[in-house]
């Protein structure tokens, strides 16, 4: 009796914790994000979720 081959479903996008979605930002925070980027050999994704991370851990309503 030959075994089956099992494949797993792949997870639909967005099911992994993480959404998408497009904002605006101004031409001079993306040169800003860029250098970042440059100098910590990360990309602009990863820094503006560690930035938002900080911010809102940080930041109080008032």
């Amino acid at each position: 009796m030959k075994e089956k081959l099992i494949i797993n479903k792949k997870s639909l996008k967005g099911e992994d914790g993480y959404k998408t979605f497009s904002i605006r930002i101004k031409d001079e925070t993306v040169s800003k994000l860029d250098e970042l980027a440059k100098e910590t050999n990360r990309s602009r994704n990863e820094l503006i979720n560690i930035l938002l991370d900080y911010a809102m851990n940080n930041c109080e309503v008032k």
